[in-house]
């Protein structure tokens, strides 16, 4: 039954996925960077309700209203599931996301992603993605574009913290700009890579923003860490 309902959700995402492609290709590039985002994400919501309907996959929110209104921020989230990619994009708007730059050369998808104007870096040059992601993630949020990063660099089985690297707290140090902590556990109900997906609550928490200015990359870095670890724990992520 399961294997049957995940075929049925994948019998709406790809085609619809395929035909929205088609205008956002044409249009995109002619509208603004914001304009341009709700244009693009704005099919995000038929992917989660078409979730709900063929999957059961629920969403339940915490802390939305953490989210700052007057300023960017860095948003740091746990990376577990591909839920993410769907859901994220309907809580921080606009973004710009860190991304593996492979992802780019999906035809149509990816094609569609880099109108959004994400930081794609080549993970395998380490020293090289550090100076990409300071260097443009500080254009984007000059801009006022909030900054989407997954410290744990991969995605991580549920129970399994992973390693948490510092770039999002150097960027937000380097920039003055608040870090907003995220943690979720859709690993629960859609695992990493897996086809099928399980019926359930998938919880979101977002944190109060953590301040920056006048603080150390490292002071900074272990508030951000402990607050997501203690949030996982706490949630079941």
């Amino acid at each position: 039954m399961l294997k049957l309902r995940a075929l049925l959700f994948a019998a709406g995402f790809y085609p619809v996925t395929m035909i929205y492609a088609i205008p956002c290709l044409l249009l995109g590039p002619l509208l603004p960077f914001r304009a341009r985002f709700r244009f693009l994400t704005a099919i995000n919501y038929f992917y989660i309700g078409w979730l709900r309907v063929t999957c059961g996959v629920k969403t339940q929110v915490e802390g939305l209203n953490h989210l700052p209104k007057d300023q960017p921020y860095v948003a740091l989230a746990n990376h577990q599931s591909e839920w993410e990619t769907l859901y994220f994009q309907l809580v921080f708007r606009p973004q710009s996301v860190v991304l593996k730059r492979e992802l780019l050369k999906i035809p149509l998808f990816g094609w569609a992603l880099a109108l959004l104007n994400p930081i794609a870096l080549d993970r395998s040059q380490r020293r090289e993605a550090l100076k990409q992601l300071l260097r443009q993630g500080s254009e984007r949020l000059e801009q006022g574009i909030p900054v989407l990063i997954f410290p744990q660099g991969t995605r991580v089985a549920v129970g399994k913290p992973g390693r948490f690297n510092k770039g999002g707290a150097m960027l937000a140090v380097k920039q003055g700009v608040p870090i907003v902590p995220v943690v979720h556990n859709a690993g629960h109900c859609w695992p990493g890579k897996s086809f099928v997906k399980y019926p359930g609550t998938v919880t979101l928490v977002i944190g109060e923003p953590i301040q920056t200015v006048g603080r150390s990359v490292d002071e900074v870095h272990q508030e951000v860490e402990a607050w997501m670890l203690d949030q996982m724990l706490r949630i079941g992520a």
